[in-house]
């Protein structure tokens, strides 16, 4: 006797099961592609790269405060540098932003053409306490006219015996800076 379901299936034959549509059936299943690895072993190897260049760069970097809460010590060369001329000035935008400028003369007295120097420059208050300390490379006055334009050392080095007019450039200086000239230090040289 048939059953009201439909017939039954032997002992050896599968059940056949309706058509099924949708989402997840299994000719969906089957007319997708297989998913390549490729897009996600170039992007692991593309983290890879930059995780390692950042470390690298980190290792060569130079600490973001040398000298701790004073100054960092000067370099060896430094005592074959000499300062002169030293003048300050200040200038301010439209929008209230203030500028200061500490302009001079830097002389190379030693036997090594520079390339590259970095200097701190130590603002201090009316105490004689270090109120601000600044680190950056010193810029060469390029060009005078129309604007100062500043210029790297290693644009145009140093050689023995030559002197050359500079620009450091702040964007802040400590409301307790007792208006006094500031020390230059040169802690950093880099020769040829």
């Amino acid at each position: 006797m048939a059953s009201p379901q439909g017939p039954t299936p032997g002992p050896n034959q599968a059940p056949n099961p309706a058509p099924q549509s949708g989402f997840l059936s299994p000719t969906d299943q089957a007319a997708t592609e297989p998913r390549s690895l490729t897009p996600w072993i170039i992007a692991g190897v593309f983290i890879l790269l930059v995780v390692g260049g950042l470390i690298l760069a980190s290792r060569h970097a130079r600490p973001a405060n040398p000298g701790g809460a004073g100054l960092a010590p000067a370099d060896p060369y430094a005592a074959s540098l000499a300062f002169s001329d030293i003048k300050m000035s200040e200038s301010s935008s439209v929008g209230g932003a203030k500028q200061t400028y500490l302009d001079g003369t830097i002389a190379n007295n030693g036997s090594k053409t520079l390339t590259g120097l970095t200097v701190q420059v130590a603002f201090r208050d009316f105490s004689n306490i270090l109120a601000q300390k600044e680190t950056t490379p010193l810029s060469l006055i390029r060009t005078h006219e129309p604007y100062v334009d500043t210029e790297p050392v290693s644009a145009a080095p140093i050689k023995p015996g030559e002197s050359r007019e500079f620009r450091l450039i702040f964007d802040h200086v400590a409301a307790s800076w007792n208006q006094q000239y500031p020390e230059i230090r040169v802690i950093e040289v880099t020769t040829r």
